[in-house]
């Protein structure tokens, strides 16, 4: 008798070929501005039941566990990579955006599924805040490979809404589940909620956000000074220093979850922490943390795209749609808007952050929970999410560098002397000429704080944290930022009408 290892060769081979036909279709498929996770989606959905590839996979159990350890593993990565320096312009506004924004955004959608989908109304708003977040892997990853380079507010405030938004949506999928379920119980009656469930529910959003908070930060700490005091020796190489900071990562992401708080904003912040407080040996292994990262990405990409069944979600198609576009064209910009407008964003900046409020995988993992909790017309929900997930990633994703460019919050490259003229102009000046000097050379009208120097007149005129790019009028000529130095304005470009 001999052993048979049909049960290690077969599932290997059919994965890693998975893997490898994914990879290879993103390289080929991102040279004319395809979608990298859009790819991955595609293969798994080929792969499937109804698809060339004939897999039946229903495992939603796995798909969950896989689904949160790999966005933990993305979010870890996108923290490491985020600079303190980022903060100043982005953390703020990022913070209400990840709130407010998501409950926000939530309503507005599942009063749009409400009507759609014919839903009561804890199963509409189920569905709004299933897909009521950003999702950290589209946002870090086709912001990347866009293209473009965004001026820091707009930037900074995507990537790190993206990583803290996750916690709210969480918070509001099993909150709502909850209300689901019991309303699906037997002899239940459904009843509004009294001052005492308004303020348990507040005291449990605040233990999930502060647990995450406490054991984010004090274990990025820990593992700063652990990597710091490693040194340079030959056991902590740049391969070793990532796995130590993976296994790390993935178990603050573990103890936060057991003990109740957000192990997404556990690892997120743990992330930053770290990537600021121990550079040097963060630095050398952010290349195996951008490997790990992609395989997180391939891996709960193809499980996810191998769970739907297209001709099941075809008959949801078009309530799917809509909700779509009511979540993408109005509750999105809502939400922004009212998020954004207190810190004082330009139109086209908040035009441009309602427009890349991607989905991605997110919502798919989300749409598993009431699918475990047995949650009725859950695999509806799935189906909605897996629409709004495909339409985010066609539409906004493949978009960003043509929205970017169109509503001018895209930076020329450094080295492009023609792109730079058209965004600053010809001249360029230090930031610390005084006013009248530039009036009386320029021939432009006198300002009232004649005496004062130009980065000075340039900060009051726009009266929050400027950033490389930001501009204002003085007569018939545009001052702008051109370059920046921590906080400080160095460099000024002058464009005279």
């Amino acid at each position: 008798m001999t052993l048979s290892l049909d049960f290690l060769a077969l599932p290997l081979l059919v994965a890693a070929s998975l893997v490898f036909v994914s990879v290879l279709a993103g390289v080929l498929s991102a040279r004319v501005g395809f979608s990298f996770l859009l790819v991955f989606l595609l293969v798994g959905i080929l792969a499937g039941v109804d698809g060339p590839g004939g897999l039946v996979f229903e495992d939603f159990g796995l798909s969950f566990w896989v689904g949160n350890v790999a966005l933990a593993v993305i979010l870890l990565d996108g923290g490491l990579r985020t600079d303190y320096a980022t903060f100043r312009t982005g953390l703020k506004p990022s913070l209400l955006l990840a709130t407010l924004g998501v409950l926000v955004c939530a309503v507005i959608t599942g009063l749009a599924a409400r009507w759609l989908l014919d839903l009561s109304w804890p199963l509409a708003l189920l569905v709004g805040a299933i897909v009521g977040s950003t999702d950290a892997a589209a946002v870090f990853s086709l912001l990347k490979s866009s293209g473009v380079t965004l001026n820091e507010r707009v930037a900074a405030t995507l990537e790190i809404e993206s990583g803290l938004n996750d916690p709210m949506a969480v918070y509001l999928t099993l909150t709502f589940i909850g209300l689901a379920t019991a309303g699906q119980a037997v002899n239940a009656v459904a009843t509004p909620w009294d001052a005492q469930q308004v303020l348990h529910a507040v005291w449990a959003l605040l233990l999930h956000l502060g647990w995450g908070t406490a054991m984010g930060l004090g274990s990025g700490w820990a593992l700063a000074a652990l990597l710091n005091g490693l040194g340079r020796g030959s056991d902590g190489g740049g391969g070793v220093r990532a796995l130590l900071v993976v296994s790390g990562g993935l178990a603050v992401f573990a103890a936060t979850t057991w003990l109740g708080g957000s192990g997404f904003l556990a690892v997120y912040a743990m992330g930053v922490v770290v990537g600021n407080r121990a550079r040097h040996p963060v630095r050398r292994a952010l290349s195996a943390m951008d490997g790990y990262a992609w395989l997180a990405q391939a891996g709960m990409f193809l499980l996810l795209g191998l769970l739907v069944t297209p001709s099941d979600m075809l008959r949801s198609l078009w309530p799917a749609l809509g909700v779509s576009a009511v979540l993408m064209l109005v509750a999105r910009p809502v939400s922004v808007w009212l998020c954004l407008v207190p810190f004082r964003f330009s139109g086209r900046e908040i035009g441009f952050i309602s427009w890349v409020g991607l989905r991605g995988a997110v919502p798919i993992v989300l749409a598993v929970y009431p699918l475990l909790a047995g949650v009725v017309g859950a695999r509806t929900f799935f189906n909605v999410a897996f629409v709004v997930v495909l339409t985010s990633l066609l539409l906004q994703g493949g978009t960003i560098a043509w929205s970017a460019r169109r509503l001018g919050v895209a930076l020329p490259d450094p080295k492009d002397e023609l792109g730079n003229r058209l965004v600053f102009g010809d001249f360029v000046i230090d930031a610390t000429t005084p006013m009248d000097t530039l009036c009386g050379f320029y021939g432009l009208p006198m300002p009232a704080e004649s005496t004062t120097d130009v980065a000075a007149w340039l900060n009051q005129q726009i009266n929050r944290p400027p950033v490389v790019g930001d501009g204002a009028l003085l007569g018939a000529a545009e001052l702008s930022v051109r370059k920046m130095d921590g906080n400080r304005i160095t460099r000024v470009g002058i464009r005279l009408g």
